[in-house]
């Protein structure tokens, strides 16, 4: 199993009064380092032909599938400070359902640092839903083949009651 590796950049403006990230903040860190890992289209960043191979779900203008978030989940574990090398977003695939996928994370310290740290675990539940009937799709053979080969047991949730 293969974990997904995606560096994202850290902004002056995502530290909060106490000088670490903001807790918000981090759904949008997680939500970046997703859609790189599996939007198809320009609006992920891609280029025509380097998107990575898990970007299997188009999200363009006229897309035939929506990807809606149905559950996320996040164990806060060490602050984040301001960190001028970007941040290493690991990604894996936790549970492939019929018409969802719960995606894992670990954020950690940036790759080659000493000690790596992981800042926090997390994992959300996405619900993929055809566009024109509003209702959840099956994945396709080709979406559970290629994520299949990133799958890892999911988090277990240290602190949870």
């Amino acid at each position: 199993m293969t974990r997904l590796h995606v560096p994202i950049a850290l902004r002056w403006a995502d530290l909060d009064a106490y000088g670490h990230v903001n807790n918000a903040v981090m759904l949008r860190l997680l939500e970046e380092a997703r859609i790189q890992v599996f939007w198809a289209d320009s609006a992920a960043g891609h280029e025509a032909g380097d998107a990575p191979a898990t970007a299997l779900i188009d999200n363009g203008d006229g897309a035939q599938t929506l990807s809606l978030i149905a559950r996320q989940e996040i164990e806060y574990l060490a602050p984040v400070p301001y960190l001028r090398k970007p941040i290493d977003v690991q990604l894996w695939i936790g549970r492939l359902g019929g018409s969802s996928l719960e995606v894992c994370y670990e954020v950690c310290s940036p790759v080659g640092a000493e000690p790596q740290i992981v800042f926090a675990r997390a994992s959300t539940t996405i619900v993929l839903v055809d566009a024109t009937t509003m209702r959840p799709r099956r994945l396709t053979e080709a979406e559970r083949e290629t994520w299949s080969a990133h799958a890892e047991d999911p988090i277990e949730f240290v602190n949870r009651r």
